[in-house]
């Protein structure tokens, strides 16, 4: 058994080994999570969550190794998120995060992990929240979540970071499917990276008369400013972390800030509560009140939304 409150002292730390054993605890679903979470509970709510998201090839790791270097040069903690495909061998991730990002590996400000999806849709891994809270327990000001490039299903980034920023290229497709692609639904920052490549500025058209053609937004309202970058040279760096700050600002004078973690919280418990239920549920496979039920639908005497009020009446107790 892992001394729990001595871990948590030790990643308060900023020691990376105990950081590494409790996002370990969490991708494993430990007996002792939920000693981990009530643990961290009170330590979080302070790091700024962004998200980076975009098809294969455009750039999603050279720009988060930018932006950790940019943080870093701000005197900023920096925790890094890495989502990758998962082996369909091991479960693990394909792509090791030293190999990433090893820029950075000795840096003791920064916390580069990677996880593995694990077959989970949606771009990220399903243990990501909790791997984000211990990060934000550990003292890291920025956490940056890089997600799977895995194409318009890749989405979900916007239900878990504050700011969610959409990276495009030049030459990939990227601008003439801007009006059909879900994933250019969620930016609050979109970045056309590779921007010294032909037709980054044609790109950056695109998306700005899509944006136009978008929703009615309001005098006060956020409108997702277009930042070209080379992120391999640094270049267009600062002025993506300008609009980041600027969008993090207009949040929390808004209060969306506070209404995206409340959202982000209810989804969390949400998530708990149906996959507690539904491991509640496959303990019952030759469970004799299943077996009950499944026989009452055959001789019509139920009807299988009816038989399933009564399994999950039986299993809640209500």
């Amino acid at each position: 058994m892992v001394d729990v409150p001595e871990l948590v002292a030790q990643a308060r730390e900023g020691r990376p080994r105990a950081v590494a054993r409790l996002i370990s605890l969490v991708e494993g679903a430990s007996p002792q999570l939920r000693e981990v979470m009530a643990q961290l509970a009170p330590l979080t709510g302070g790091a700024y969550v962004v998200g980076l998201t975009g098809s294969p090839g455009v750039g999603k790791s050279t720009s988060t190794s930018a932006l950790v270097t940019a943080y870093r040069r701000a005197g900023k903690r920096v925790g890094v998120l890495a989502v990758d495909p998962s082996s369909p061998f091991s479960g693990g991730a394909l792509l090791g995060d030293r190999v990433r990002m090893s820029d950075h590996a000795s840096d003791p400000g920064v916390y580069i992990r990677s996880m593995a999806t694990r077959g989970h849709l949606g771009g990220l891994a399903w243990s990501a929240p909790q791997a984000i809270r211990v990060l934000d327990a550990a003292g890291c000001d920025v956490i940056l979540v890089e997600t799977v490039g895995v194409g318009q299903s890749e989405v979900e980034i916007a239900s878990q970071a504050d700011t969610s920023v959409v990276l495009l290229a030049p030459g990939m497709g990227d601008g003439i499917q801007a009006a059909k692609a879900g994933i250019l639904e969620i930016g609050d920052v979109y970045v056309v990276n590779k921007a010294d490549r032909d037709g980054a500025d044609a790109t950056a058209r695109e998306l700005n008369h899509m944006l136009g053609l978008g929703e009615a937004r309001g005098p006060g309202d956020w409108r997702p400013p277009i930042v070209k970058t080379v992120a391999a040279r640094s270049e267009g760096i600062d002025e993506l972390v300008e609009a980041l700050e600027k969008h993090h600002a207009w949040m929390a004078e808004h209060g969306v800030l506070g209404e995206r973690r409340l959202a982000r919280a209810a989804r969390e418990v949400e998530t708990i509560a149906v996959t507690a239920l539904r491991e509640r549920i496959g303990d019952l496979h030759g469970d004799r009140r299943l077996s009950a039920l499944a026989g009452r639908i055959i001789g019509g005497e139920l009807d299988p939304y009816a038989a399933a009020d009564e399994l999950v009446a039986g299993l809640t107790g209500e």
